[in-house]
């Protein structure tokens, strides 16, 4: 099932991973949320609230495709320090809200907050942590490696979902997203940033040695996943 046709009930939120990246949707009840979309065709967009940009890096901005989504949805574009002004030319101000670690923003009940995020090659890179309107949370690591300041992120926030970086990004790994699972303590963990199927089985496997209390979850791209109190793939 697409994630368009998919309604998460109260306590739950669906998401989609949509390429080889950072690149997920996130549904909510009420709101649907795109992250860092590259590889995929504006009109498979047909209802977005918001895009979040953790970085500037090509597999996570595309500038035309962003102005074509925009332009289609009419949604708010919340992005890190430099690609905003990558995007400031093409991208009405008003629809503009550059997002430094630290800036939380509500779309109506659900929250929007950025974090650090630690990805050396890129500028101003961040990660966040979004909040639904029955507070779910999901972090979404961006490209990031482990960081202490994430120990803080999930004992304040205590995420039910984590995104982990497992491959292409430099220095990423299965064990660096395992080590970022061991930080965050979420409920589930998701892989994802890699080409290889390998990569997914590995994290997998090195997640039920050192983190066994946390359900791995394998997403295959393009399909709809419901988390929260009970997971389940739709």
């Amino acid at each position: 099932m697409s994630i368009e046709k998919t309604d998460p009930k109260k306590n739950e939120i669906a998401f989609k991973w949509f390429n080889s990246y950072a690149g997920v949707t996130i549904k909510t009840p009420t709101k649907t949320l795109v992250i860092d979309p590259v590889d995929v065709y504006a009109k498979k967009f047909p209802t977005i609230d918001a895009i979040l940009i953790t970085h500037e890096h090509y597999d996570h901005l595309d500038g035309p495709l962003l102005r074509n989504m925009q332009e289609r949805t009419q949604c708010q574009i919340l992005a890190d320090p430099t690609s905003i002004r990558k995007l400031s030319p093409s991208i009405p101000t008003e629809k503009l809200q550059e997002m430094p670690p630290g800036t939380e923003i509500k779309i109506d009940g659900t929250s929007v907050r950025a974090e650090i995020c630690n990805h050396p090659a890129a500028n101003t890179p961040i990660t966040f942590l979004i909040t639904s309107e029955d507070q779910v949370k999901i972090f979404h690591t961006a490209d990031s490696l482990p960081f202490p300041e994430m120990k803080d992120i999930g004992a304040t926030h205590k995420p039910d979902i984590v995104f982990c970086t497992v491959g292409i990004a430099p220095s990423t790994s299965p064990q660096t997203g395992t080590e970022i699972v061991k930080l965050v303590q979420p409920k589930v963990a998701v892989p994802y940033h890699t080409a290889l199927k390998e990569d997914l089985i590995e994290f997998c496997k090195t997640l039920a040695k050192e983190a066994p209390k946390v359900k791995c979850l394998v997403a295959k791209k393009g399909n709809a996943y419901i988390v929260g109190k009970e997971q389940k793939k739709k």
